[in-house]
């Protein structure tokens, strides 16, 4: 690898940028995509690559390349330090999501009731904006206070975040739109939200409600199959 190219990959990654190093397998030509100096039929088969977050060989008029993926790793920022909390980040854990809590309450949000994950002690919208939710991250509050839950769901309606949950019935839903619609967020902002968060799988405890958050997380990520929930 080129140094120049090295240093451009290492500069993406640090800025949680999706690049993918094409290398035809003779040897001759090496790209990191996207990049307009490369031939469109690379940079439509990096994003493809990107899209499917998975390295592999393709063909380009003609040429073998292989697509060496680097997405960034996926983040999920756990607003209020709860005991769905609790059962959720393990699990999103396990599903590969780097998880953050966030909850201004430190009474909460302890390292002995979340031993190994990185806490955030900041009002949620200041954290989210440091921590930067990109394409790459999801963002679910569990607190049922407007105080904190409101607050952070603005800020991950300003981002680019592909999944934003919300835990609360669906009366405490239709409120919540109520709020976020006075703040200025039209129907198409609105409609990014996913409340009551997690498939209906009929979730009781919190183990359960947290395996069906994770389930509609990891849906979202790949582009499974998702059946609404009947209306109330």
């Amino acid at each position: 690898m080129k140094a120049a190219i090295l240093s451009a990959l290492l500069a993406a990654q640090a800025a949680r940028r999706p690049v993918a190093l094409a290398s035809k397998l003779d040897g001759a030509e090496e790209y990191l995509l996207p990049n307009d100096a490369a031939p469109p039929a690379l940079n439509d088969a990096a994003f493809a690559a990107l899209k499917r977050d998975r390295s592999g060989i393709a063909e380009i008029d003609g040429a073998a390349w292989f697509f060496d993926v680097h997405n960034p790793s996926p983040r999920l920022f756990i607003v209020g330090a709860v005991h769905i909390a609790q059962a959720l980040a393990p699990l999103a854990a396990a599903a590969g999501l780097d998880t953050v809590i966030i909850d201004p309450r430190r009474g909460f949000a302890t390292a002995e009731r979340f031993p190994g994950f990185a806490i955030n002690h900041e009002w949620p919208d200041v954290a989210l904006q440091a921590l930067k939710p990109d394409t790459r991250s999801a963002i679910v509050t569990l607190t049922h206070d407007p105080k904190l839950d409101d607050p952070a769901l603005i800020a991950a309606l300003k981002s680019e975040a592909f999944y934003i949950g919300a835990l609360g019935s669906r009366k405490t839903h239709a409120q919540r739109r109520e709020r976020l619609a006075e703040a200025g967020f039209n129907e198409a902002a609105l409609s990014r939200l996913h409340a009551p968060v997690g498939l209906d799988i009929g979730a009781i405890t919190a183990p359960e409600i947290a395996l069906s958050i994770v389930a509609e997380i990891v849906a979202h990520r790949r582009g499974g199959r998702i059946v609404q929930r009947e209306p109330a």
